[in-house]
């Protein structure tokens, strides 16, 4: 892996996508026992996608999963598909299916969205409500150990999209969004959670990325969800593999 500094962010560059994935794992597995060893619990935003959904693959193999106590892991959804969870287009079914179908979790542990296919507004205040009473921050923006982020060919990240609304949003915490160029709604994470992070990585893959990850770091403006990804306190950190990060070049 090649480690490059961009514009101050750290860039690991993995040399293909499998790579990529068992990289991650290590790193996850890291973070994981370093937080358990401070707080005696690791906090986890998840994210959808195909690059997410491979990393989700190989924590759950015997290699990854007995390097993580978790029964001391806290598994929060970044942002999901106004569906039911049934549903493939669910990012919390893709999770059970890659990752806690698979493991020895609390069920107390994992917390899914509840009603958004129904009323997307009701279920993301409802969801909000839980990640306070989980953080037992009641006033508080609550300090995720690990935030996972995609990024989409239009640079949006969670469902965090151009022209949507949720993209001004300074006091929730988790939010139903509009998504004008898609015509659906969404729910996402909002940029005062993300950017509260510990640790906020990019998880970006495949030649098709390439375009839009060169344009994020060197446009001048910030036209791009993705460009207002800067935590305040924490790590932001890009994660790739060599296609995507093809059109980068160091400082």
């Amino acid at each position: 892996m090649t480690v490059l500094e961009i514009k101050e962010t750290t860039v690991n560059v993995s040399e293909n996508a499998d790579e990529l994935v068992h990289n991650l794992a290590n790193r996850f597995c890291e973070l994981a026992k370093e937080a358990i060893t401070a707080r005696n619990t690791f906090a986890v935003a998840l994210s959808g996608g195909s690059t997410p959904k491979a990393l989700y693959e190989t924590l759950a193999t015997p290699e990854y999963r007995g390097q993580v106590d978790w029964s001391k892991v806290l598994l929060f959804l970044g942002d999901e598909r106004c569906v039911p969870h049934s549903s493939p287009d669910s990012n919390f079914n893709m999770v059970t299916e890659t990752l806690l179908s698979k493991l020895e979790i609390p069920e107390s542990h994992v917390f899914a969205t509840e009603g958004q296919d129904k009323d997307p507004e009701a279920a993301a205040k409802h969801y909000e409500e839980r990640i306070r009473r989980a953080f037992g921050s009641h006033s508080e923006v609550p300090r995720f150990d690990l935030i996972l982020l995609g990024l989409g060919p239009d640079g949006h990240t969670a469902s965090l999209f151009p022209e949507s609304a949720a993209l001004k949003e300074k006091q929730r915490l988790f939010v139903a969004n509009f998504a004008p160029k898609m015509q659906a709604w969404r729910m996402t994470i909002t940029f005062p959670v993300i950017n509260n992070g510990q640790n906020v990585y990019f998880l970006v893959a495949g030649e098709s990325k390439a375009a839009i990850v060169s344009d994020i770091f060197t446009s001048q403006s910030k036209k791009y969800p993705a460009q207002f990804v800067q935590p305040e306190n924490g790590k932001l950190e890009w994660w790739m593999d060599r296609a995507a990060a093809a059109r980068l070049t160091k400082d």
